[in-house]
């Protein structure tokens, strides 16, 4: 398509009338059939790139999404906008909401999925019948086993893709190394994808790191920065009690600004709702953990602050490049004590499966193969062997792998059983001392007396953009002379009400089935 027709496109559906940086690159490719993995930096306007394609393309664009309230937040946004065609497939829908939606997809142009229901024998058996012109894998570095957000489910995509006969794939990430982007097209069985690697620097983001004496120090510290700046601002934890606590403090500390906190432990309901409100400019300050920000479309963030030390620098940069998606100067703050190591240690730990449970649960598969049972539920397994429910998804998945588990039946040598359990084992072993790895890069990092900014982007790109005001901590920085752009009391049009009852309602939807 011409670029002047595809910028009318632009236009005509979302608005903007020029695209930015890499976005008409990655949309001309996909739309001539040419598989892209996309990297471009948070804040960048990834989600362009594959909804205007749904668009114009003929069928059906299917984008797997690793967050619910991500899917539903754009879903809603889209439906406002009055894009056609557009819904999502995720388990917070009952069952006849999904049904509906599975027999309905020829109607559609634009669907989100999760990894864990895509890749269900049940539901990709659906999309056989329909034409898939677009298969988007969002986020995609949780394909990568050295990505820093690991799904197993993500691995399974390749077979997913052989199911709907290769439709033209785009990967999408923000920060991904020179070897996870290898990863994801390996995992993807797809040597020949196109490369379109953008620069993840945010000029407009100064960067500050600075060692505290105590969590008291923190808040204190914290306190005098927001009253220096009325900005909205994000605060991540490692911790959700701590974020609540935190919470609880800010909100006593200013009582002319609306605080609260959001982890991945409330209800689905209450998260949106925080989602919705933070984006309506209803909330001022938000205490979160990482669960908090991937997708969210708001660009007058000013400050975030980092209270834990994340466990890597792609967690950071993704997390710290949700500030300023204007392009106006915005500030991101580490704060780190000598203790904070600690957290991410423990988390690390938490990720995969210790030894010992593994060693169990083949115990436990080699009893029910004898017996001739099948394999139980998942959430009867996760309780017998307390592990989490990405510890046991990643288990199935390995023991899937392994031919150990096919459909819901056991298939055990004694042979297989000992090739699986050192595989696994060693598999651990490798992604713990990774982890480890990129922590203790991460605690350099923040102890380092250079430039914060060269130190931070080097492992991912040669170069960085000048910065659009001061740099970094490192070379210089006074904390209470930034001028970053203080919040507007909003005013609210006859239009902008209506636009606002449309996206909180969902209304003015194309089609609804559900």
């Amino acid at each position: 398509m011409a670029q002047q027709l595809l910028e009318k496109e632009l236009q005509k559906y979302f608005g903007y009338p020029t695209f930015r940086p890499g976005q008409k690159e990655i949309i001309q490719d996909v739309l001539e059939g040419t598989d892209v993995l996309g990297v471009l930096p948070t804040g960048s306007g990834k989600s362009v790139c594959y909804q205007l394609p749904a668009m114009l393309l003929e069928g059906l664009t299917i984008v797997v999404s690793p967050l619910i309230s991500l899917m539903i937040d754009q879903v809603k946004q889209l439906r406002a906008m009055r894009v056609p065609g557009v819904t999502t497939l995720n388990s917070f829908m009952d069952v006849r909401q999904r049904q509906q939606v599975l027999k309905n997809l020829h109607r559609y142009k634009l669907l989100y999925v999760s990894p864990e229901l895509l890749t269900h024998p049940a539901t990709v058996a659906h999309f056989k019948n329909v034409r898939v012109s677009l298969f988007v894998i969002d986020e995609a570095h949780c394909i990568s086993q050295w990505g820093h957000e690991f799904r197993p489910d993500y691995l399974k995509l390749s077979t997913v893709l052989d199911t709907l006969e290769q439709p033209t794939t785009l990967a999408l990430s923000a920060t991904v190394t020179p070897e996870v982007q290898q990863d994801i097209i390996f995992s993807l069985k797809k040597p020949n994808m196109k490369k379109r690697i953008y620069p993840m620097d945010r000029p407009n983001i100064v960067l500050a790191a600075e060692k505290v004496n105590s969590d008291e120090e923190k808040i204190e510290k914290i306190i005098r920065l927001l009253n220096t700046y009325t900005v909205p601002s994000l605060i991540y934890f490692s911790s959700k009690k701590t974020a609540e606590k935190t919470a609880a403090i800010l909100a006593k500390a200013f009582s002319d600004r609306h605080v609260t906190f959001y982890h991945g432990g409330m209800e689905q309901t209450d998260r949106i709702a925080v989602q919705q409100q933070f984006m309506n400019d209803q909330l001022d300050i938000i205490c979160c953990t990482s669960a908090f920000g991937m997708g969210i479309n708001k660009d007058n963030i000013r400050l975030i602050i980092h209270y834990h030390l994340p466990m890597q620098k792609e967690s950071y940069i993704q997390e710290a490049g949700r500030a300023g998606r204007d392009g106006e100067l915005s500030l991101s703050l580490l704060l780190f004590t000598n203790q904070d190591i600690h957290i991410p240690e423990q988390l690390i730990k938490q990720e995969l499966p210790e030894e010992e449970t593994v060693f169990r649960v083949f115990q436990y598969m080699t009893a029910l193969y004898n017996q001739g049972k099948p394999v139980p539920e998942d959430l009867y397994m996760e309780n017998q062997f307390e592990l989490n429910e990405i510890q046991w998804r990643f288990l199935k998945f390995q023991l899937e792998k392994h031919d150990m588990i096919k459909g819901n039946y056991i298939h055990l040598t004694t042979e297989k059983s000992k090739k699986a359990y050192h595989s696994i084992l060693a598999f651990i072993r490798e992604r713990h001392d990774w982890k480890m790895k990129k922590l203790e890069e991460m605690v350099q990092w923040v102890n380092s007396k250079s430039c914060l900014r060269e130190s931070l982007y080097a492992e991912f790109q040669s170069s960085f953009s000048p910065p659009i005001g001061p740099c970094c901590s490192r070379c210089g920085l006074d904390w209470g002379k930034l001028p970053l752009l203080e919040k507007k009391n909003k005013v609210i049009s006859y239009n902008d009400w209506q636009q606002q009852l449309k996206y909180i309602l969902q209304v003015g939807e194309d089609i609804e089935t559900e």
